[in-house]
């Protein structure tokens, strides 16, 4: 089996989601379309993996999540430049094609804790250590990384596969204007919308206001948000980590003044735009770009898909 090498990659490798066949596929859905770096139609998802621009990766993954209110994704600007940033910090970054609203729930979380355990499976052939795979995700896709780390071993998340042997708990979180409350002024009528539909029942909206589900087995997580979004109010950073607080989680959060939502990497934001020194911090403090020998782990099964 071919062994990934480190280096800067021309283009990303992509590794199906599900090799042996899409759960709950449905008939109708699509096509899948691309247009200005933004997916919609996903029928088949995806892991689009880039190596680090170093000559040695440092042993730390982060599946990213685009966000795109579960309509579509933004996967050049909520995806491959955040892959290509991480990339520069030694890490290996796979950007998710998840399922959108054509599935709704719960396909997306079954989406992302896959990836979590392919990931994790695989970890040596990755170059990898299965016990540094961390989540980031923007708005929706921040809400995806969200339910990743608090209903990672869900009975919704699995589907009878060998990997759902696999632990699917994320080791970290780096969350972008996440969506978290599902309900309550806070919320995100149209992720809750595409997510669970025009009349979602009681205990799906309370499943997916992912504040609620936060326990002590939630990982560290990271915070970034603005107070000049009016699309996703900063009050969902804020509800989340008062959970994890409360939860003795360890969190960091950083709310700028400026900054629409969906900032992105953009410059011009004022201090909104220095951003990714803060989390290179972050992570550098929690020692996750320091170099670790890669490989099985304790959570790593060696199961790989056909």
């Amino acid at each position: 089996m071919e062994q990934f090498k480190p280096g800067w990659a021309a283009a990303p490798h992509v590794m199906p989601l599900w090799p042996e066949g899409v759960p709950d596929a449905r008939a109708g859905v699509g096509p899948e379309t691309i247009d200005n770096g933004r997916v919609a139609g996903v029928v088949d998802p995806d892991l689009r993996m880039f190596m680090p621009a170093v000559d040695r990766p440092n042993g730390t993954a982060v599946i990213v999540c685009p966000g795109g209110g579960y309509e579509l994704l933004g996967m050049d600007r909520e995806g491959d430049q955040y892959a290509r940033w991480l990339g520069t910090l030694g890490i290996t970054a796979f950007v998710l094609k998840y399922r959108l609203r054509d599935y709704g729930h719960p396909a997306p979380l079954r989406d992302v804790l896959r990836a979590l355990r392919m990931v994790r499976s695989q970890a040596a052939r990755l170059n990898v250590h299965p016990e540094r795979i961390g989540v980031m995700g923007s708005s929706a896709g921040g809400h995806l990384a969200a339910v990743a780390g608090t209903l990672f071993d869900h009975p919704l998340g699995r589907t009878g596969a060998e990997l759902d042997n696999v632990s699917a708990r994320p080791d970290f979180l780096l969350l972008m204007y996440p969506v978290i409350a599902m309900e309550g002024a806070a919320a995100h009528a149209g992720s809750r919308r595409a997510l669970l539909g025009p009349a979602p029942a009681p205990a799906d909206v309370s499943l997916m206001s992912v504040a609620r589900q936060v326990t002590a087995r939630t990982p560290p997580t990271l915070l970034i948000h603005t107070q000049a979004d009016q699309s996703v109010p900063v009050e969902n950073s804020i509800l989340f980590y008062q959970a994890l607080t409360a939860a003795q989680v360890p969190a960091e959060m950083y709310l700028f003044e400026q900054g629409a939502h969906g900032i992105g990497m953009r410059d011009g934001l004022g201090t909104a735009s220095g951003w990714p020194r803060r989390a290179e911090q972050w992570l550098r403090a929690r020692g996750l770009l320091d170099a670790c020998p890669i490989g099985a782990g304790e959570n790593a099964t060696g199961i790989v898909p056909d």
